[in-house]
Formats: structure tokens, sequence, C-alpha cells
């Protein structure tokens, strides 16, 4: 994954809050690269980080997917009812389109790094906004470490690649006079 954000999606009020949801449901934007992770590989994700065989309680915390496109509603109309025959129980998934997404609020924003006072005070200064910093791959990649979804070991080398991905980039930039 290349970056990640939180927000709103689903419902019909034009800027939902956290304080007022309407319809909406909380959910994640995931920017991905095709050519490290697959959009069947990412349905693997999310069937596997979520119990959706329990019907919703709220719209706030339903379980779905929203497609972007025919192309992705097939494939997670395919991996639901593969994950159906799996579990051997019904799904309750929403498959929908998706309209719109509003980020959420800033401090809702990596908050597992935000809530950590060593490695938030590391980037301090790293990126020109806040919405920089949210949409970082490296911040994106040490609140997945701090969730504990990756190893030290996991987040010593994605940083390194990062880092060299940088440098690459500043190359190019630098070659190119710009």
């Amino acid at each position: 994954m290349v970056r990640t954000r939180v927000g709103y999606t689903g419902g019909k009020n034009d800027a939902p809050t956290y304080a007022d949801l309407g319809e909406h449901s909380e959910a994640i934007q995931i920017d991905y690269d095709p050519t490290v992770i697959s959009y069947d590989e990412l349905l693997a994700v999310f069937w596997s980080s979520h119990s959706p065989t329990s019907p919703p309680w709220s719209s706030q915390y339903k379980s779905a997917v929203f497609a972007h496109d025919a192309k992705q509603r097939a494939a997670i109309r395919a991996s639901l009812k593969a994950e159906e025959k799996r579990r051997n129980a019904t799904i309750h998934t929403e498959i929908r389109n998706l309209d719109r997404f509003w980020r959420a609020e800033d401090y809702h924003q990596k908050h597992r790094l935000r809530g950590n006072a060593k490695w938030t005070k590391a980037f301090d200064g790293a990126y020109d906004s806040d919405r920089e910093f949210v949409d970082s791959t490296a911040a994106m990649r040490v609140n997945a470490f701090l969730g504990g979804k990756l190893t030290s070991l996991d987040l010593q080398e994605e940083l390194v690649r990062l880092d060299s991905a940088q440098e690459k980039r500043a190359e190019l930039i630098a070659a190119s006079g710009g």
C-alpha cells in the first residue's frame, strides 16, 4: 500500500463529520501499487481484518466495500462468495458504488502514530502540512507498525526502501534541472 486515509462515505450529507455522520459509514481509503499487490490480495486483507459475518448494528460501523468501477464490483462479488464458502457463513458486507469519500478530521488520521510522542516527534518538521503528513507512505507504515500490523524488521525494511525511492526521485529531479 502506498497511503491510507480514514474518512466517511456512503451517506447523503454533503460535509459529514465524526459528530454528524448521518447515514455515512466510517471508511478507509487505500492507494496501492498494483505491481506490488493486486486488488484481489487487498480484498483478502479486507476479509481477514474484520468479522463480516455479524449484521451491522449501525450504518457508522457497517462492513462495506465501495467499488470504483464494474471491474472492482465483480472482483468484490467473487471474493465475497468465496469468503462465504470458506467461512461457511453468511457475509453481511455491503457492496456499493463509491460516490464520494470525505476525509475525517485531522485528529482521526494516523491515530496510533499521533498517540505516540516518540514517533510523533520523529516526524516533526518532515512535512509542510498535516495533509502531506497524512498522505505520506512513511507515516502510514509507522502507524501500521504501532498498530501491530508490521514487525520492527518489516518497518525497518520499508523505511529503507522508501529512503532509497526518495533518493532516486531527488536524483531524477536534479537531472531534469528541476
